[in-house]
């Protein structure tokens, strides 16, 4: 939908120039407003839902690479920080995340900073203001998006799709484009693992960490 090319290498993808994207800056207090929220990632897990040790993980490999300063390294991480405060308002917002097979069980941080990341998502899945769904290898091509996407709905209802590549975001608010996304979103849910399937799946890695 948001672009093609699956993107698995992806552990600086959303490590940006002086820590903000074209377009991410304007998604931030949208992102912090929002009653409704709807991810899907590709990769690695989304920074809404990341442990502070698996985020500083990624980042220290993008310093390693040289992709980023340590400077910039520490904004991502205080924006990190930001946006999952962002999550514990009164009253919390509706959080809808489909995460592709490969955010699980792709390795960052060795297996102490897995545990702790799987962790954190069996803690999210139940939560009452959450729903939590992996979308499996096998869906091949009938997996909706090629890209990462987050869809936004606002407290007036209007709908908001914010995708980022490597290098750009884009902030979509025109309704004759984010209606399309909401309906892949849509269909991508109804083809992803079931809720309690994805946390048995969870589990079932979380055994596999010590």
């Amino acid at each position: 939908m948001f672009g093609t090319g699956d993107r698995l290498e992806r552990q600086g993808r959303a490590v940006w120039a002086s820590a903000i994207l074209e377009g991410f800056d304007d998604f931030v207090p949208l992102e912090a407003q929002a009653t409704e929220i709807r991810l899907f990632e590709l990769g690695i897990i989304p920074g809404l839902l990341q442990v502070p040790n698996y985020a500083a993980a990624i980042t220290a490999g993008a310093v390693r690479r040289g992709a980023i300063t340590e400077q910039q390294a520490e904004e991502r991480l205080s924006l990190l920080a930001k946006r999952r405060a962002s999550l514990e308002r009164t009253p919390p917002p509706m959080v809808f995340v489909v995460l592709d097979e490969s955010c699980v069980r792709r390795p960052v941080g060795g297996p102490q900073v897995m545990a702790e990341q799987l962790d954190r998502l069996l803690a999210f899945a139940e939560s009452p203001s959450t729903v939590f769904q992996v979308a499996p290898y096998d869906l091949g091509e009938r997996r909706a998006f090629d890209l990462p996407v987050t869809l936004l709905t606002l407290p007036d209802r209007a709908h908001i799709a914010y995708a980022e590549s490597s290098q750009q975001g884009r902030l979509e608010r025109d309704m004759r484009f984010v209606q399309p996304h909401l309906t892949a979103y849509h269909q991508l849910q109804a083809e992803a693992c079931s809720q309690v399937d994805s946390v048995a799946l969870i589990k079932q890695l979380r055994r596999g960490t010590p």
